[in-house]
């Protein structure tokens, strides 16, 4: 195969902004895509099946080929359902977009645990329940792709998204273990971090910002991360407004103690232990 041509990949949160724009790109390269869409609200609340009929529609009149599926990404039966809905409708999964996403945006001195636990069970958990669901196909068939949506909020923080900025992180360090978990059966884990105007950021950032920021600039890199000539693995690019750059964790030069230092000793070399000056790309000492 070439490219997505004839792939079936699955994308969570495909009713509305970005994932409906994923679905409709990698559709028209000729991937066979799994609509998934609970149809709620920004916070997670409510339901319906109109969102994902509507990509589904939209992408079976272009003489595409589409199914939907409107199960919610936070439990491990929603997961498993996304999977079957692409095994019974087209024998195969080949791909996972883990897009689903919800905000429950406060202060942290006035979060509650059920607004950490909500977003956490959606971005995070969700990621895990989709992709659990599907790696053991990944593995048999000796081919998958896995794109989990990050954003740049878990990568440097951001006000009143302590939850969501949480969430993020963990799904970075989530495809960094699939990328080596992965490698030996031909499975590739990337992560997007994208900047588009979409209700979910409808009122983070100025309008003027926004109106450059359009879903279709992050589309293309998706799809790329998707593709059967894609080699990149365990990278986490970030997209919007017609740029993509990639981040990386760096080590520093560091210092090294003879013997175990003083408080007073570390205070003393702690100008050298964080001079990124001549620093190198960060790998785990003990992996």
């Amino acid at each position: 195969m070439a490219g997505v041509e004839g792939r079936v990949i699955a994308v969570t949160g495909a009713g509305n902004g970005l994932g409906r724009q994923y679905a409709l790109v990698l559709a028209a390269a000729g991937a066979r895509v799994v609509v998934n869409d609970l149809g709620g609200a920004r916070d997670g609340s409510g339901g319906g099946s109109s969102a994902a009929d509507a990509v589904v529609e939209e992408i079976r009149a272009a003489g595409h080929e589409a199914v939907a599926n409107y199960e919610s990404v936070a439990t491990e039966e929603g997961g498993a359902a996304i999977v079957r809905s692409a095994l019974d409708a087209f024998g195969r999964i080949d791909g996972v977009v883990a897009n689903a996403g919800i905000l429950r945006d406060k202060a942290f001195h006035t979060m509650t645990a059920q607004d950490w636990d909500a977003v956490q069970q959606v971005h995070l958990d969700g990621g895990f329940h989709v992709l659990r669901a599907a790696w053991p196909h990944f593995r048999e068939q000796r081919h998958g792709r896995v794109v989990v949506a990050t954003s740049t909020s878990g990568i440097y923080g951001n006000f009143g998204q302590a939850n969501y900025g949480a969430a993020k992180g963990g799904l970075i360090g989530l495809i960094n273990t699939l990328a080596i978990e992965g490698a030996r059966h031909g499975i590739l884990a990337n992560a997007i971090a994208p900047m588009a105007a979409t209700r979910m950021t409808e009122d983070i950032a100025p309008p003027e910002v926004l109106a450059a920021l359009d879903p279709a600039h992050v589309a293309p890199v998706v799809g790329h991360l998707l593709t059967d000539e894609c080699t990149e693995t365990g990278a986490v690019l970030v997209a919007g407004g017609g740029q993509v750059h990639r981040v990386r964790q760096f080590r520093s030069k560091g210092v090294t103690f003879a013997e175990v230092p003083t408080i007073e000793q570390v205070g003393d070399r702690w100008a050298d232990i964080v001079d990124l000056d001549g620093a190198v790309p960060g790998t785990n000492p003990v992996g």
